[in-house]
């Protein structure tokens, strides 16, 4: 019971009531209770719920048409029905109207709690599906801030300072340097460890749309609204929220984000309800906001709000001490999904990655090892393992900025007879899967199409 957040009781009996009060209180952070279906339906509209208790035998509005009404507006809410008038024919209507479980009166206190845990199970599923991005119990390994260099260091005692309190944090740096890394990992040492992460990628959302992906929309408050929807904001209470790519929202969002931190609620697109929400806010941006607000356009008391505690990432550019880690680190784990036996980087590989300025940053670098133990036809990986479409490395193995590379054909068909190879190999260890293939080679489709007819390489037979 630990894990459920908020339930409301809807029941005309104030015994069954005041029972489940007790009964589920000490696991649950807040009760509320209802005498009845009209108020029960007030108090959604004003505050957040993960899962109702609803009697089915009601004065007034009955329990199944409010069941019915929460089904359509509330579809993330796990809804429990009871009624002292247990039959079967009233079980199945009431799992037809989207009950998830029913529980017949007098019921016992274990019993309540095993129902009520089966449902918050069936709902954290629901929750996964719409944000599978956003696991909502991340296992993090404590060795996931990788890097012994003076700026890791000091981002991880920073860490380890703030995660503990529920400080708003802004990550900045370069693509790739790994700010969701750092907001996962300070979730994973904060008090919600237990619950959810949720990330918005405010620069994938459409404009039109992003309000109500961030705060949710009530019924008919646009066209193609057909039920009530939970915004991110509402499905990460209890836990973080990583706005991630801040800058990108508009300065009419960037004012109802605003409101939202100051006063810790929201309200849906088409809806003047307020709701309260306990959720941490975690934002990150690869630009500068300074220069953003200097601009107008970003707001100076949204970026100060944000901005109480201010964690900056540097390129790996700027700390290639942390290569050699990283590089060990990520030969463990794609020789483990790959099911290969890469144990070691041979020192002219590891000098060819170290003379790199990795522009894609750790991300580049994950890639390139993880392309690197797939190619690899032993358990070293060496400099032509690291060849791909576009990184720059010839066919001796020497790196970027070397004089010796020579500016002649010969070199350059040796490079297509490498990136032929490259291609065959990638093919035939994802069993001509060319989608999957393609992906690994850091190409789109279209590119590894035409260099298989390029090099006439019979991708089926690979």
């Amino acid at each position: 019971m630990e894990e459920i957040d908020r339930i409301l009781v809807i029941d005309d009996d104030e015994v069954v009531r005041d029972s489940c009060f007790h009964i589920l209180g000490r696991g649950a952070r807040t009760i509320r209770t209802a005498e009845d279906g009209r108020k029960g339906l007030e108090t959604l509209a004003k505050e957040h719920f993960d899962a109702v208790i609803l009697d089915l035998k009601m004065p007034g509005m009955s329990g199944m048409e409010v069941l019915k009404r929460v089904s359509e507006e509330y579809p993330d809410i796990a809804v429990i029905v009871m009624t002292g008038y247990a039959t079967i024919d009233s079980a199945v209507e009431a799992m037809k109207l989207g009950a998830c479980d029913f529980i017949p009166k007098p019921f016992s206190s274990e019993s309540l709690r095993l129902i009520v845990r089966k449902a918050m199970e069936k709902r954290r599923l629901k929750i996964d599906n719409v944000v599978p991005q956003s696991p909502l119990r991340p296992s993090l390994k404590p060795d996931i801030l990788i890097g012994q260099s003076r700026a890791i260091r000091e981002i991880r005692m920073l860490v380890e300072k703030v995660a503990p309190t529920d400080t708003t944090i802004l990550i900045t740096g370069e693509s790739g340097t790994g700010k969701e890394i750092i907001a996962r990992h300070i979730h994973s040492m904060s008090r919600r460890h237990k619950k959810v992460f949720v990330t918005v990628d405010c620069g994938a959302l459409v404009e039109t749309l992003f309000e109500s992906e961030l705060f949710g929309h009530v019924r008919g408050s646009f066209t193609g609204a057909d039920s009530t929807k939970y915004g991110r904001f509402e499905l990460a209470n209890g836990g973080t929220l990583f706005l991630d790519e801040i800058a990108n929202i508009s300065l009419n969002i960037q004012a109802k984000l605003l409101r939202a931190i100051q006063e810790r609620e929201i309200s849906k697109v088409g809806s003047s309800q307020a709701v309260n929400l306990d959720v941490r806010i975690i934002a990150a941006t690869s630009r500068d906001l300074k220069f953003a607000v200097q601009r107008g356009e970003f707001r100076d008391d949204l970026f100060y709000r944000l901005c109480v505690v201010w964690i900056h990432v540097p390129p790996l550019r700027e700390r290639k001490e942390d290569i050699g880690e990283f590089v060990q680190y990520f030969i463990r784990k794609f020789s483990e999904r790959k099911r290969k036996n890469v144990r070691r980087i041979s020192d002219r590989a590891m000098q060819t990655l170290l003379k790199y300025d990795w522009p894609g940053n750790v991300r580049e670098l994950e890639n390139t090892i993880e392309r690197a133990v797939v190619l690899t036809e032993d358990g070293t990986i060496k400099p032509e393992d690291l060849f791909y479409y576009g990184f720059p490395i010839d066919s001796n193995g020497n790196g970027p900025g070397e004089d010796i590379i020579p500016q002649n054909a010969d070199f350059h068909a040796n490079l297509e007879e490498m990136e032929k190879d490259a291609i065959s190999r990638t093919l035939r260890h994802y069993h001509g899967h060319r989608g999957v293939a393609a992906k690994a080679l850091g190409m789109d489709r279209k590119t590894l199409y035409r260099k298989l007819k390029k090099y006439c390489v019979d991708a089926d037979m690979e």
